[in-house]
């Protein structure tokens, strides 16, 4: 881990008596998140201690506030990421899909303010967070029917609103944030998706998963097994393999995910060194041939299916559907309450190319979640305003 080291004496308290925040050992942070009251929060493997040591050219920094951070006495902890603006000693703070908060407690003052002081503290100019509530979901049965040209999410009354999610969002612009991207429906200013894909496991049965999936579905994962296709968990050895088909998907499918082979390799390493286990390569193999691999991230109760690669031809066995399926259940086994499918588009309309992902991550029956996305503030003062628009021109020249 690429760590930004700052003195133990660095404390900032809160307004409330008996709270601190401050920065914590990865020893400290895991076993929060482990506890009943951290599990509870339902951290992604985003704000894992080890993500900092997948993420190059970002120094890591743990923190957490609570009564006794020392003592692991927390309420709530975060992994900041801080990237250096080019030619100052300023930095850009990101907490990918953090922090780790009770967002349901109205004073998020009492916590976010003595953290962006922190932060302020160690040099950032401006503050990058992802929320965890959800805001709207629509169910894969509402959307199927109301496709249509030009068709956006947006255009659909949704199954659900949070309450929390908008409240929060309220919250938030109180207090001066703004939602990357704006409020309408596209995700452009989001370094995670917006809109991701999630199936209920809690209170379900591996039968009740399976009368889940459309009938699509079901046939193209008997046809996966009528011919032959194994799927089994491999290892770092195969990542190689994996990255190659991941070539091949982008090609065909027109997008690019622009990351190296090592940096699969990285990523692999580091979260099964955290856990065992918490990272898998799952492989689809027909006439001894890998056809597909998908790789498998579990956190608590939730589980994410992160990136999938496929080859070009042998289709029709349909490996992808016979993977997706054995995930799903191992998912199941391991006790997540959740199985998240990751980003989707937010366009209906079937003439679009990025369609065929939503269409085929529908037929699993689950839900369309739109998260809160992420938000961004400078941190006060009029130098650090300027920075923040200078760091998003030359984000957006990369």
């Amino acid at each position: 881990m690429s760590a930004l080291l700052v003195p133990p004496s660095r404390v900032c308290p809160a307004q409330n008596r008996g709270f601190a925040l401050r920065t914590i050992t990865a020893q400290t942070y895991r076993a929060f998140l482990a506890s009943p009251e951290g599990a509870a929060l339902g951290a992604g493997f985003l704000q894992c201690p080890s993500w900092a040591d997948v993420k190059e050219g970002w120094r890591a920094h743990l923190l957490g506030w609570g009564p006794d951070p020392e003592a692991g006495a927390l309420s709530g902890v975060a992994l900041v990421l801080l990237r250096q603006f080019p030619g100052t000693r300023k930095y850009f703070a990101y907490l990918p899909e953090g922090p780790v908060a009770d967002w349901t407690d109205p004073g998020i003052d009492g916590w976010l303010g003595p953290l962006l002081e922190h932060l302020r503290g160690v040099g950032a100019f401006a503050v990058r967070i992802g929320p965890s509530p959800a805001y709207r979901r629509w169910d894969a049965a509402l959307l199927k029917p109301l496709t249509g040209p030009g068709r956006r999410l947006g255009d659909v009354l949704a199954s659900e609103v949070d309450p929390l999610g908008a409240a929060v969002a309220d919250r938030l612009r109180a207090r001066g944030w703004r939602r990357c991207g704006g409020d309408g429906a596209g995700e452009d200013g989001d370094a995670q998706p917006r809109h991701v894909f999630q199936v209920p496991l809690a209170g379900r049965s591996t039968e009740d998963l399976w009368r889940g999936l459309n009938q699509e579905w079901r046939r193209n994962v008997r046809r996966a097994q009528k011919e032959g296709v194994e799927v089994v968990v491999g290892s770092a050895a195969e990542l190689p393999e994996f990255y190659r088909l991941l070539g091949i998907t982008e090609r065909r499918d027109g997008f690019r995910l622009g990351r190296s082979l090592a940096y699969y390799e990285r990523q692999y390493a580091a979260l099964n060194a955290e856990e065992p286990g918490r990272m898998r390569l799952y492989l689809a193999r027909h006439r001894g041939e890998i056809l597909a691999a998908h790789t498998l991230i579990s956190v608590g109760r939730r589980a994410w299916y992160q990136t999938g690669a496929s080859a070009d031809h042998r289709r029709e066995v349909r490996p992808s559907n016979a993977l997706q399926w054995r995930m799903m259940q191992d998912a199941h086994a391991l006790g997540a309450d959740v199985y998240d499918m990751r980003g989707v588009p937010s366009t209906l309309d079937p003439e679009e190319r990025a369609y065929g992902l939503l269409r085929w991550k529908l037929g699993t029956g689950g839900q369309v979640v739109e998260t809160l996305g992420e938000w961004e503030r400078p941190l006060g003062g009029s130098a650090n305003h300027t920075l923040h628009r200078a760091f998003r021109a030359y984000l957006n020249r990369r």
